[in-house]
């Protein structure tokens, strides 16, 4: 019988660099993101993947090995919350950060095998498959397991003309166009190497498209402005080592107190996540002081703090909140929780283990997906908890209805890590996304003031106390995105997927038939 050929064409790499060119790839992906701000590297990293996979036949293991660098270099910040902030001794923090990346780099190793499953050897088809997997495992983070939508090629480029895309497909559209330009990278390499010049012509034309369709779209303006107002974003910079002692409380309410007095001319006052640390039900008094200020000078007044409450059998649970006081109303319960942070998966087997795993509001609840919005003075609010901004479709349910997107958030966690510069990122994605202004408010940074475009406008230096001053606007109307979401690019990936796979069942069944021609004179 004849020898079939192999789904993708190429050299087996040796052992070592079978590792070591998806790992490298993997982990430039990050580079590219903030707070380095080398976008090319996000190109060159999946670039890299796909001559893993198309030219050299790698398959599950080449994905594992890119998602280990990318999550090991980009998520490194994982191991300061668990060393400095959860106590565990450093060989332990190490060893829980190793599986914490090993985990999240199953997701790319289950693209990688579906890529070798799927790929028919052809060389744009194969580019065709690479993009649309690509896609979709994308938008898999974004809900799969809780999700952990984190280090998304597309939020290299806020500064680049592919922003142009964001309004109309979000930052998964962004990704994919990463993706196209990466695989015609790789393609117009090849075509250049055999000399075949008209190939390498229309792999740069179909690598450009999107740019030149987002700088085309840059300048439309899919909302409207209306009334500008004034904000002030009170930064603690309480240390998270005493935030959470008991007789630390009032010493932290004075803090906000106190930085917050010349303030109360400003339409809009914001306190960070938990800047109170008393339970709500203990910090009325402070609630009702404020809410008194707040309409006696016209003044809305967000901040967060934690609540607890009863459930059947005498049982109970946190809630992270936040709520609205003087010239507006409102409360919200934080929805997206972040694993052991607020609540600890496996918490029989695990509760206790380390101090991490026992932090005072890692028994939260999640409140209701459908909440009012937060209204100050005449204005609704969109509110997001920390790492709730940096899922998509959680900001953009509530955008449409809001005039401005508020997010609070304590990255103290973090410590001078990337994490919070990342996290910056992703606030100005939501902004740029849903055509709203961003007002973020941090405990030790990066508060900051983020424009409809992405912007930032103003912000305060990480790691000091203060107060940011300064003005936003209230936006009407929408863009495409916040209409549709990522249906439509998710429907295109999926014909996509499955035009791929009609093509391998086609290869498939035509080698088939060609062996039935051959007959016992061909065995």
């Amino acid at each position: 019988m004849t020898a079939r050929r192999a789904p993708t064409a190429g050299a087996r790499l040796p052992p070592v660099a079978a590792v070591l060119l998806p790992l490298t790839a993997g982990a430039l992906l990050p580079l590219s993101l903030a707070p380095f701000d080398l976008w090319p590297l996000g190109v060159l990293s999946l670039a890299g993947w796909f001559l893993c996979l198309h030219r050299f036949g790698g398959g599950a293991w080449s994905g594992w090995w890119f998602g280990v660098g990318k999550y090991g270099v980009g998520a490194s910040w994982v191991y300061v919350s668990i060393h400095v902030y959860g106590n565990a001794p450093p060989l332990l923090a190490g060893l829980l950060v190793v599986i914490f990346v090993a985990g999240l780099a199953l997701f790319p190793l289950l693209n990688g095998w579906l890529f070798r499953r799927l790929a028919s050897g052809a060389p744009w088809a194969d580019a065709a498959l690479f993009v649309a997997l690509y896609g979709l495992f994308e938008w898999l983070l974004t809900w799969a397991l809780t999700g952990f939508p984190w280090l998304f090629a597309g939020y290299a480029h806020l500064a680049t003309p592919l922003a142009g895309l964001a309004p109309v497909g979000g930052v998964l559209l962004l990704g994919t166009a990463v993706a196209i330009a990466a695989v015609m990278l790789v393609l117009g390499i090849g075509a250049a190497l055999a000399g075949r010049w008209r190939r390498v012509a229309v792999a740069a034309a179909i690598a450009l498209l999107p740019w030149v369709a987002g700088a085309v779209l840059m300048p439309v303006g899919w909302v409207e402005p209306g009334a500008r107002q004034t904000v002030a974003l009170v930064q603690g910079d309480v240390p998270q080592s005493v935030k959470w002692e008991p007789e630390r409380r009032q010493v932290i309410a004075d803090t906000y107190l106190a930085l917050t007095e010349p303030h109360w001319d400003a339409d809009l006052i914001i306190w960070p996540e938990a800047a109170l640390t008393y339970l709500a039900h203990e910090a009325q008094p402070i609630l009702a002081r404020l809410d008194a200020r707040g309409r006696a000078s016209g003044t809305a007044l967000l901040l967060g703090l934690p609540a607890v409450e009863r459930l059947p059998g005498d049982d109970f649970v946190f809630r992270n909140t936040a709520v609205v006081v003087g010239e507006g109303d409102g409360r919200y319960v934080k929805r997206r929780l972040v694993p052991f942070g607020e609540y600890v998966p496996l918490e029989s087997l695990i509760r206790g283990a380390i101090e991490f795993f026992d932090l005072p509001m890692s028994r939260a609840g999640p409140g209701p997906w459908r909440q009012p919005l937060l209204r100050a003075g005449g204005q609704a609010l969109q509110m997001s908890i920390c790492y709730e901004v940096v899922y998509p479709d959680l900001v953009r349910a509530d955008a449409a209805a809001a005039d401005v997107l508020v997010t609070i958030s304590n990255d103290t966690w973090f410590g001078a890590s990337i994490g919070p510069l990342q996290h910056l990122q992703m606030a100005q994605m939501r902004a740029l996304e849903n055509g709203r202004w961003m007002l973020r408010g941090t405990n030790n940074g990066v508060t900051a003031v983020i424009d409809h475009r992405g912007r930032v406008r103003e912000r305060l230096p990480q790691f000091q106390a203060g107060v940011l001053r300064g003005e936003y606007v209230a936006m009407t109307g929408t863009t495409p995105y916040t209409r549709l979401g990522h249906g439509p690019w998710l429907l295109l990936l999926g014909a996509v997927l499955a035009w791929c796979a009609g093509l391998r069942w086609l290869g498939r069944a035509a080698a088939a038939g060609a062996d039935e021609r051959q007959g016992p004179a061909g065995r």
